[in-house]
């Protein structure tokens, strides 16, 4: 076949048109890939812009869940991704932020040699028990001129410095509530 190069643009602008024409749901094309089209997981979730608290960089991020937000009603989280409409990191997320649906909290019982996974209430749970035993131990009433100084010296908090000013005013005050002298914030370190 002997073909010129009119004869090819003549060819490309036929292919381009009858394309075109397919693409624009003239013919069967159309029905054919919305038949093809799965529905997308996120149309019923709930969106939820939050703020990702790994480091002092402060990422927007959006929280899909599930649920009806009923009264006492758990919430499944099933999408997080980052906000493209977030001033900071403008929808990008570093790989700790990326991971952050897949976080799950492990715990080494005493003697054991591998950790295993355990819920979040497992978790806290066993954070405030040890707390409150060391705080017991360790909480100073008063000092040795009978002064009540209310101190609990054997441990301390780190703070995340991607809180709101609302959050981080709460946090010292908790803080301070229970004795803790050790306050520190985690973009100083």
């Amino acid at each position: 076949m002997d073909l010129s190069r009119r004869g090819f643009i003549k060819i490309t602008g036929a292919g381009l048109a009858a394309s075109s024409l397919g693409a624009l749901g003239f013919g069967f094309a159309g029905e054919a890939l919305a038949a093809s089209v799965r529905p997308y997981k996120l149309t019923a979730a709930s969106e939820t812009r939050n703020t990702c608290t790994y480091c002092s960089v402060a990422c927007g991020i959006l929280i899909y869940s599930l649920g009806d937000r009923a009264k006492n009603a758990v919430s499944d989280i099933i999408h997080i991704e980052g906000d493209p409409d977030h001033p900071v990191n403008r929808g990008t997320l570093c790989p700790k932020g990326s991971a952050l649906l897949d976080i799950v909290p492990k715990y080494r019982a005493p003697g054991a040699n591998e950790f295993k996974e355990v819920s979040w209430d497992f978790a806290l749970d066993r954070i405030a028990t040890l707390m409150k035993e060391d705080r017991d131990k360790n909480f100073i009433a008063k000092n040795k001129d009978g002064t009540t100084v209310n101190r609990w010296l054997s441990t301390g908090m780190l703070a995340a410095s991607a809180s709101s000013n609302e959050t981080s005013y709460i946090t010292w005050k908790v803080a301070r509530a229970l004795g803790m002298v050790v306050f520190d914030n985690q973009a100083r370190v």
